[in-house]
C-alpha cells in the first residue's frame, strides 16, 4: 500500500494529492516540529512565571502546557492549560512580571529542529514555531474551489497566530486569521479563531472590537471548552479596557465555568483585587476566601490570607480572626512565613481601630526572618505611617528610608521615594519652627523662670545618664556582645565568616584595597548598624535612635559638656539681642508658611494645612507672609469649606482691601489676580489723558464719577492720587496737601499711600533732592527733567503724568527708588527754587 501510494503521489499534481496523505504528512513532518517548539516555549515560560501580588492585578493564566488546534476540544482542562495571551506586553499594566517574548528554551532539552537559515540567525523558539507553521502551510495547503481541504492547516494557522501574538505581532496575527475566515468558513473550530482574533485586538488596544468579538461569541452555542477560554480572555479584555464592573460579572462566569482548582483560585483572587479597587471590601474578602479555599500553591495560600486580613472591615469577629492567623502561623511550613502573618495581623488590627496592637504586630514582623522583601518594606512603611500621623517626621522618614532599601516592587518604591522626600522637606520646616518657638519662649521668661526650667531639665538629665552608666557597666560584665545565641534569628546563625572579614576575602593589607573596604563597610553596617567610633561599641546602643535624630534637628548637642549640670550654661546661650530675636521669628514664620503649603500640596491634608496657616496668622507675621498665608487659606477652602475660608476673606477685605489678594477673594473664579475691570481701566486712561492736556477740571469730574460708580475697584487709590494732582494744579499746594494726607491715611498699605507720604514729607519741608554716589558723596547737579518723560504703565494704564515744573527731581527720585542699586542714590538738600517759589507743585509720582 505504501509503494502504491508513493507511486500515486509522484504521478499526480500537487493540488490533486490525497487529502488524507496531505494531512498525514503535514502533522508528522513540519507541523509536529512547530507544535513542539511552541510547547517548549510555553513550558519554559510557565516554569519562569512568578506572581506579583503587589501589582494592581494578577494574570489568570500562567504559561502551562497548551494544547493546540483541534486537540482543544478533547481536553476537559482546556481553559486552565491555555496560555494568557498578551501577558508579556501587558505585564506592566496588569502586574504580570512575565518573561521576554523572545526567551530561549531554558529547560536543557534539545531545541526543535529548525531551518539552517534560522540557526545561523540564532532565532528564538517562537520564531522557529512561526517559521515551521508557515512552511507547513506553504507546502501542504490544498485549495479547491476557494476552500481549504487539508484540515491540519487549521492547526498550522493556530500555531502561526499564537507564535505571532506572543511576539507582539498582533497585526500579522490578524492577517493570518483573515485567511482562516476566508477559506475555512465551515470549520467547526472557527470559534477558536474568533477567540484569538479578540485577543489580538486587545493586544493592539482596540478594546471595542475585542469586546464586540467576545460578546458575539457568547451569544452563540459553542463548545464548553471554548466557553471556558472565552470567559477568561473576555474578563481580562474588559479589565484592560477599564470596565471593572463588567469585568467582575465576566469573572463570576469564568469562576462557574472552570472546574480546575488552581484556575478557580486565580480567578477568585483577581476578582477580589477588582472588587477591592471598587471599594466593595465585603465582596473582595469573600473572593479572597475562595482563593484560599481552592489554592493548591503554598505562596498563593499565604498571600490570600494577607489579602483577607487587608479587607477586614473592622466589624467582624476580630479576636476570632486574630487567633486563627496566629494559630496557622505556628503550624508546619507556615512558620517560615511568620513575618508575613504578623504583617497581616497588623493590618487587621488597624482596621479594627487597635492602633497600638497593630504596631506591636508590625514590630514582631520585623524580628522574624524575611520571607518576602516587599512585605518587610510594607511593614516598615506601616510603622512609618504611624509616626507620620503623630507629626513625628524624623521617625516617619527613618522608617520610610528603611522601606525603600528592601522593597522590590518598583512602582511602590517610586511613590514611597516621593513621600520620603516630602517628609524630609516638611521635617526641616517643622523642627525649625519647634526650635525657634522654644528659643523665643525662653527669651520671654524672667531670670527666675529660666533657672527653674533648666533645673528641672538637669534633674531629668542626671537620671538618664545614671541609667546609661548602669547599662554600660552591665555590658562590661557580660564580656562582649556575642552571648552564644546561634538560633535561627541570630545574626551569627549559619555564618561561617569570621568577624574580621565580613564576607570579604582578600590577600595583602585589607585597607589597601578600596573595593574590599567598601564591601566590608556595607556588611558591617548590615550586622552592627551605624555605630559611632567609641569604646565598647559592640555592646553599646546599636545605632543612633530616633530621639537622637530629633535632638540633632532641634540643635540639641549629644556630646556631654562639663557644664551641662549648671543652669547658667543654658541661660547664657539664649539670645537677648532684639535683632536676632526678630530674625528668629521671621525665619519661624516663613517656615510655618512653607509647612502649611506643603501639607496641602504633598499630602492634600487641607484641615491640617488650614490650621497651620491660621496659627501663623494669629502670631502676626510680616505683611508679605501674612498676605500669602491668607491667600493660601482662602484658595484651598473657598470651594469645599467656605466657612474656613470666610475668616481669611474678611481679614483680606478689611486690612488689605486694595491688594491683588483681596481682589482674588472678591472674585475667586477668575483665572488670575485682577487689578481692575476693563471699564475702570478705560476711565483711568481717559482721566489721565485729560490731565495730560491740562484739562484738570474735566479730569477731576471723570475721576469723581468713576469712584462713585466703582467704589471698591483696585484702581481707586490711583484715581485719588491723580485727583490730588488735579487739585494741586487748580486749587494750590495747601489743598493738595490735605488730599495727600487723606490718601496716606486711607490707603497706607498701598503703593499710592506710601508715595503720598513721601510727597507730604517733601511738600512740608524745605528740602529737595541731590544725587550722590554709593558712598554718599555729592555728584554734579542732574539735568532738569524734560517736559514729557517716557510714561510708565501698569497693565497698559499710564501712571506717571509729567509737567514742566522745576521740582521734577522728586519724580526722578521716586522712579529710581526701586531700580538698579548701582545707580546713584538721592539725598536731600536745600532747594533755592522752592525758596523762590514756595507754591511749586511736584509732578505725579510713579
Amino acid at each position: 500500500m505504501c509503494i502504491v501510494a508513493s507511486c500515486a503521489t509522484k504521478t499526480k499534481k500537487p493540488e490533486q494529492r490525497s487529502k488524507f496523505l496531505k494531512g498525514f504528512n503535514t502533522y508528522y513532518n513540519t507541523l509536529f516540529n512547530a507544535k513542539d517548539a511552541l510547547n517548549s516555549e510555553f513550558t519554559s515560560r510557565d516554569k519562569g512565571h512568578k506572581d506579583n501580588f503587589y501589582a494592581p492585578y494578577i494574570p489568570i493564566l500562567t504559561f502551562e502546557d497548551q494544547p493546540l488546534g483541534s486537540d482543544l476540544g478533547q481536553s476537559e482542562a482546556f481553559a486552565e492549560n491555555s496560555m494568557k495571551m498578551g501577558e508579556i506586553n501587558r505585564g506592566s499594566e496588569r502586574g504580570a512580571p512575565g518573561m521576554p517574548p523572545s526567551m530561549p528554551n531554558a529547560q536543557g532539552k534539545a531545541t526543535p529542529a529548525m531551518p539552517d537559515e534560522l540557526q545561523n540567525k540564532g532565532a528564538t523558539t517562537l520564531e522557529i514555531a512561526e517559521a515551521k507553521a508557515q512552511k507547513a502551510i506553504n507546502k501542504y495547503s490544498v485549495i479547491r474551489n476557494g476552500e481549504e481541504k487539508n484540515k491540519k492547516i487549521f492547526d498550522a494557522y493556530m500555531i502561526l497566530v499564537q507564535s505571532r501574538i506572543y511576539q507582539n505581532k498582533a497585526v500579522q496575527a490578524l492577517d493570518a486569521l483573515n485567511y482562516v475566515f476566508t477559506h475555512m468558513k465551515d470549520d467547526k473550530r472557527l470559534p477558536l479563531a474568533r477567540i484569538y482574533q479578540g485577543v489580538a485586538y486587545a493586544q493592539i488596544k482596540d478594546y471595542h472590537k475585542a469586546n464586540e468579538t467576545f460578546a458575539k461569541l457568547q451569544g452563540e452555542d459553542i463548545n464548553k471548552s471554548y466557553a471556558k477560554l472565552l470567559s477568561i480572555y473576555h474578563s481580562e479584555a474588559l479589565l484592560d479596557a477599564g470596565k471593572l464592573d463588567e469585568a467582575v460579572v465576566e469573572l463570576d462566569r469564568a469562576f462557574e465555568l472552570n472546574s480546575d482548582r488552581k484556575l478557580k483560585s486565580r480567578i477568585a483572587y483577581l476578582r477580589g483585587q477588582v472588587t477591592e479597587n471598587l471599594g466593595q471590601n465585603d465582596k473582595a474578602r469573600e473572593s479572597y476566601t475562595q482563593a484560599y479555599k481552592y489554592a493548591n500553591d503554598f505562596e498563593f495560600e499565604v498571600k490570600s490570607q494577607i489579602a483577607i486580613a487587608k479587607t477586614f472591615n473592622g466589624k467582624g469577629d476580630y479576636n476570632g480572626a486574630k487567633n486563627y492567623l496566629e494559630g496557622i502561623s505556628k503550624k508546619g511550613t507556615y512558620g517560615s512565613r511568620k513575618n508575613e502573618f504578623y504583617y497581616a495581623l497588623g493590618l487587621m488590627a488597624n482596621k479594627a481601630g487597635k492602633k497600638e496592637e497593630a504596631q506591636e504586630f508590625f514590630k514582631k514582623s520585623l524580628f522574624e526572618k524575611v520571607s518576602d522583601p516587599q512585605v518587610r518594606g510594607l511593614t516598615y512603611y506601616e510603622i512609618g505611617k504611624s509616626y507620620l500621623e503623630k507629626n513625628d517626621y524624623i521617625g516617619a522618614g527613618t522608617y520610610y528610608d528603611s522601606a525603600l532599601t528592601v522593597m522590590t516592587y518598583e512602582p511602590s518604591k517610586v511613590l514611597l521615594k516621593d513621600q520620603s522626600e516630602y517628609i524630609k522637606k516638611i521635617s526641616k520646616n517643622y523642627y525649625l519652627i519647634k526650635k525657634n518657638d522654644s528659643i523665643l519662649s525662653l527669651a520671654k521668661m524672667s531670670d527666675a523662670q529660666k533657672t527653674d526650667f533648666f533645673s528641672k531639665y538637669i534633674a531629668k538629665l542626671k537620671i538618664k545618664e545614671e541609667k546609661e552608666e548602669q547599662e554600660r557597666r552591665r555590658a562590661e560584665r557580660n564580656k562582649g556582645f556575642d552571648t552564644g545565641d546561634y538560633n535561627a534569628n541570630s545574626i551569627f546563625a549559619n555564618n561561617t565568616n569570621s568577624f574580621e572579614d565580613f564576607g570579604v576575602t582578600t590577600k595583602g593589607f585589607y585597607f589597601s584595597n578600596t573595593g574590599t573596604v567598601s564591601k566590608g563597610s556595607s556588611s558591617f553596617k548590615q550586622i552592627w548598624g551605624d555605630r559611632a567610633l567609641a569604646d565598647n561599641w559592640r555592646y553599646s546602643k546599636k545605632m543612633a535612635t530616633i530621639e537622637d535624630m530629633k535632638n540633632e534637628a532641634l540643635g540639641v548637642t549629644s556630646a556631654p559638656n562639663p557644664r551641662r549640670f549648671e543652669p547658667t550654661y543654658y541661660i547664657e546661650q539664649i539670645p537677648t539681642d532684639q535683632e536676632k530675636l526678630g530674625q528668629l521669628k521671621k525665619d519661624r514664620d516663613t517656615a510655618s508658611l512653607g509647612l502649611g503649603v506643603m501639607y496641602q500640596n504633598y499630602f492634600t491634608n487641607t484641615p491640617l494645612a488650614t490650621k497651620t496657616l491660621y496659627d501663623l496668622v494669629d502670631v502676626k507675621p510680616e505683611e508679605k507672609v501674612m498676605l500669602q498665608a491668607l491667600y493660601e487659606i482662602f484658595a484651598m477652602n473657598y470651594q469645599k469649606n467656605p466657612q474656613a475660608a470666610e475668616k481669611a476673606k474678611q481679614i483680606l477685605l478689611k486690612d488689605y482691601p486694595y491688594t491683588s489678594y483681596a481682589e482674588f477673594a472678591r472674585n475667586p473664579k477668575n483665572n488670575s489676580f485682577v487689578k481692575s475691570s476693563e471699564d475702570v481701566e478705560n476711565e483711568y486712561k481717559k482721566a489721565y489723558a485729560l490731565y495730560e492736556s491740562e484739562k484738570f477740571t474735566e479730569s477731576r469730574d471723570v475721576i469723581d464719577q468713576t469712584i462713585q460708580k466703582y467704589p471698591k475697584d483696585a484702581l481707586v487709590p490711583k484715581f485719588q492720587l491723580l485727583n490730588a494732582f488735579n487739585t494741586g494744579k487748580t486749587s494750590g499746594k495747601e489743598v493738595m496737601i490735605l488730599q495727600l494726607e487723606q490718601i496716606a491715611l486711607n490707603y497706607s498699605k498701598t503703593p499710592e499711600g506710601i508715595r503720598a507720604k513721601e510727597m507730604l514729607n517733601y511738600l512740608k519741608s524745605d528740602l529737595s533732592f541731590q544725587a550722590t554716589d554709593n558712598k554718599g558723596n555729592s555728584l554734579s547737579q542732574q539735568p532738569e527733567m524734560p517736559a514729557q518723560p517716557a510714561q510708565n504703565t501698569n497693565n497698559g494704564i499710564p501712571v506717571n503724568p509729567a509737567g514742566n515744573d522745576k521740582n521734577a527731581q522728586l519724580q526722578q527720585f521716586i522712579q529710581d527708588a526701586d531700580t538698579d542699586p548701582k545707580k546713584p542714590k538721592q539725598k536731600l538738600k536745600k532747594d533755592k527754587n522752592k525758596e523762590n517759589n514756595p507754591d511749586a507743585i511736584p509732578e505725579m509720582p510713579h
